[in-house]
């Protein structure tokens, strides 16, 4: 059984006036299908009571006996309303298909871009909202076509059960009254369903989502080492199989209540409708009723019936898109979550550089604090490197500078403006981002080094530069197909080809070649930029990125104190606060827990001497690491 604990959305409710919404964007998305559907939704209405009223008058005409061909013009007219109604059958099967492709493009497109619009990430960390988000897809999906075809298909059985009912009435005005009362408690039984319907499709969300996780890992190509080697398939296959257990357990639930309440109903209308029969027949054989009478009787009953249980799940099926819709319509009328300033960027109202001013910032309301009260400058031009054990909080800083969050309490200034009040678009303009947890996009290796400046995707000189500044040009011009070789074996190219796999170091170059296609930005941020590759690799990336970031300003995060012991000011975070700053001379001069922490590292790169080992080199024949023997004689210089 799943430990996860099972969130379920906010139910936010249908809303009756949401029909003209819904049929407004269907409108917007295919202004010529719905009025083709309109017109096909009003001559169907017409269809049954223009067939019931056409077979009495041929048959009245056949029982009377009456001499000449007073029946054909009937007939014939029976026979062009039914050609009629096949044709309008295909032609609405037509037209819901387009009209289903069109109003999916509108709703997605709409959809995703309130989801683009969300500033900052808080809400993708929300279960709820993420529920939201699954429900609002569904929505989008499905809900709008179905609600716009179900809206014509009411009206055609408001057009239908009205008709028949005049028709009915003018034979029997109590059993037009009784067909029509017989529909409400039918419509009330369906509208519950309906509601229990969407109750269980809202509570079984998580559980959704849990199974598509759980697929998703069990299908995964970068999990699939891992799943092998624990023997991990069946555990997640069968944690999969319990979440559908649980669904599959509540839909049969459901499915018994369906099916009682819609056989009492069936029940009750066979009852009616044999009465009307009984009735019907009576009066004939009293001579108050002709046979054609009877006949249009019996043909109205049943197709004021079927038209009223048309008309009964319709108005059902509405309520259910609607109910739907209403995830849909919760998402994109969301307000921003980040407050964004409406014009340019104030002018700068102070010293130059990046402040944290008395900065607190936790991720929600019952979480630790991460940063505790931060005072921070970092001036412009000049490298501030971090330093901190895990959870210290120097990720958070750099999420806080890229403004996914807002603090708590405090203020984050650059030139002495506040970032609030900096456009959101202009203010990430400004940066140049490599994060510890960069993404590996299944794009062309281009695609994946371009996608740092869409600007210049199709910059083959600028991507090619980039490439050659993190050290992984001459990687990818041995790929299969050069810059256009796919990173992923999940698809093929365009011409069919396979994709290539790249290694976690290749990887972290693509990621550090992203991040330098944005080097003229203002400010560059490199999280753990060598943390996937080797010593020798790592000690070349560093050398390159000194001579880059020279004169710019930038921030740099490593677990290897070697990567940033050239930083103009080193910064030692501990639970959220600053335990120590200065230059790496200062710091390891001054003792404490960066020159613990550096020293530590030092001696992880010297080899002990075995007491009978007289070996020019360490045990094993290797030559030591190169910047290991160079830590140690830094630290062994500092101390002297």
């Amino acid at each position: 059984m799943s430990r996860v604990r099972r969130t379920a959305a906010a139910p936010v409710g249908p809303r009756w006036r949401d029909v003209g919404p819904v049929l407004a964007l269907g409108w917007r998305a295919a202004p010529v299908v719905c009025s083709g559907l309109l017109i096909c939704a009003v001559l169907g209405g017409l269809v049954p009571v223009s067939i019931a009223w056409l077979t009495k008058m041929v048959v009245d005409v056949l029982a009377s006996g009456a001499p000449g061909d007073r029946w054909l013009l009937p007939a014939i007219g029976l026979a062009a309303v039914s050609a009629l109604s096949a044709g309008l059958t295909h032609l609405v099967n037509l037209w819901d298909t387009e009209l289903d492709r069109r109003v999916l493009y509108l709703t997605t497109d709409r959809l995703y871009s309130t989801i683009n619009g969300f500033g900052g990430l808080a809400r993708f960390e929300q279960p709820a909202m993420l529920d939201r988000l699954r429900l609002a897809e569904e929505g989008a999906v499905g809900s709008v076509a179905a609600a716009v075809q179900v809206s014509f298909s009411v009206g055609r059985s408001v057009l239908t059960v009205g008709s028949l009912m005049l028709a009915l009435a003018s034979i029997s005005p109590p059993m037009a009254i009784l067909v029509t009362a017989a529909a409400v408690p039918a419509l009330m039984a369906e509208l519950s369903l309906s509601r229990r319907r969407d109750a269980l499709t809202v509570r079984f969300t998580p559980s959704a989502r849990l199974r598509a996780l759980y697929g998703a890992l069990l299908k995964s190509g970068g999990a699939a080492g891992e799943i092998r080697l624990l023997g991990l398939g069946s555990f997640l296959k069968d944690r999969m199989l319990t979440e559908v257990a649980r669904l599959q357990d509540s839909e049969r639930r459901h499915d018994r209540r369906v099916a009682a309440v819609q056989s009492s109903l069936t029940l009750a209308g066979a009852l009616i409708a044999g009465a009307g029969l009984i009735w019907s027949a009576g009066q004939a054989a009293a001579g108050r009723l002709s046979v054609g009478d009877v006949t249009a009787f019996a043909a109205s009953v049943a197709g004021a019936q079927a038209a009223s249980i048309a008309l009964v799940q319709g108005i059902a099926g509405l309520h259910r898109c609607l109910l739907m819709f209403s995830h849909y319509r919760s998402v994109v009328a969301l307000p921003p979550d980040l407050v964004n300033a409406p014009g340019p960027a104030p002018r700068p109202a102070g010293r130059a550089g990046i402040e944290f001013r008395q900065v607190w910032f936790r991720y929600a309301d019952d979480q630790p604090w991460v940063l505790r009260g931060l005072d921070l400058f970092v001036p412009a031009g000049r490298a501030v490197g971090l330093v901190g054990l895990n959870g210290a909080g120097k990720s958070t800083l750099v999420k806080l500078l890229c403004r996914f969050y807002d603090p708590d309490r405090g203020a984050i200034l650059w030139d002495g403006v506040d970032l609030r009040d900096i456009p959101l678009d202009e203010l990430r303009s400004r940066l140049g981002v490599l994060f510890q947890e960069f993404v590996r996009y299944e794009l062309t290796a281009a695609e994946n080094i371009g996608a740092g400046d869409l600007e210049a995707l199709q910059d083959t000189r600028r991507i090619r530069r980039a490439a050659e500044r993190a050290g992984v040009d001459r990687v990818i011009e041995k790929l299969p197909n050069g810059y256009q070789t796919l990173l992923t074996r999940s698809f093929l190219g365009e011409q069919g080809e396979t994709g290539a796999l790249l290694s976690g170091g290749q990887w972290q170059r693509v990621g550090l070649a992203r991040a330098l296609m944005r080097s003229d930005r203002q400010l560059l941020i490199l999280d753990e930029p060598s943390s996937g590759l080797d010593a020798e690799a790592e000690a070349e990336i560093h050398q390159q990125l000194r001579s880059h970031r020279r004169g710019r300003t930038s921030v740099l995060i490593s677990h290897r104190l070697s990567g940033i012991r050239d930083a103009d000011l080193i910064v030692v975070l501990e639970n959220g606060r600053i335990r120590q700053q200065g230059t790496h001379q200062e710091l390891v001069r001054a003792g404490g827990p960066y020159a613990r922490l550096f020293a530590l590292q030092a001696r992880g790169y010297q080899v002990a001497p075995r007491p009978d080992d007289h070996a020019e080199h360490p045990v094993g024949g290797e030559e030591p690491d190169p910047a290991g023997v160079e830590a140690a004689r830094v630290v062994a210089d500092d101390h002297h």
